[in-house]
């Protein structure tokens, strides 16, 4: 018994894939392309400093701020922090000098400048900035987290994974 081989078909992976798609779901529609979802709610708070992108900005973290400390050379006198909502639900804070416009136009807008993406637990619209001997403090008000910790604390029975279960998941 003699065999041949079967002859060589160029096939595409995607081809294939779409027409056993179009069979399998006929309803879906012309447009099966997938969008690409935003996601505003992972990057809904940000404080942006008038300083180069790699400034050395010194980040504190107290029970009920975040400060952020940096050495100016060209700021001098008042500056202020701004809240700016960009989207809805997506807040930026930027630190402007006193007199200078809240909002930059497009041709003044600046890529390489200093940013931080704010924790949700913080409240964007109440910072503050003060330019004293020489440094820009920006302060930044957040939630106190403390209630949460104590109640875990005090709770008998919970273990180290707290209401969530005792799982411990690895990620290599």
């Amino acid at each position: 018994m003699k065999v041949h081989p079967a002859p060589l078909k160029k096939r595409n992976v995607a081809i294939q894939f779409d027409v056993g798609f179009a069979h399998d779901a006929p309803s879906i529609g012309p447009s099966r392309s997938r969008k690409l979802r935003r996601l505003p709610h992972i990057f809904s708070r940000v404080m942006e400093i008038p300083f180069r992108s790699d400034a050395d900005v010194e980040v504190e973290e107290g029970p009920d701020f975040l400060r952020f400390v940096a050495e100016t050379d060209g700021i001098d006198g008042d500056v202020r922090a701004h809240t700016v909502e960009i989207y809805p639900g997506v807040t930026k804070v930027v630190v402007r000098p006193n007199g200078s416009p809240a909002l930059l136009s497009l041709d003044q807008l600046e890529l390489d400048i200093w940013r931080f993406r704010l924790p949700q637990s913080t409240h964007p619209e109440l910072a503050s900035a003060v330019f004293i001997n020489g440094e820009l403090i920006v302060t930044v008000p957040k939630e106190e987290e403390e209630e949460e910790e104590e109640e875990m604390e005090g709770e008998e029975g919970l273990s180290w994974g707290g209401a969530y279960g005792n799982r411990l998941v690895l990620v290599q």
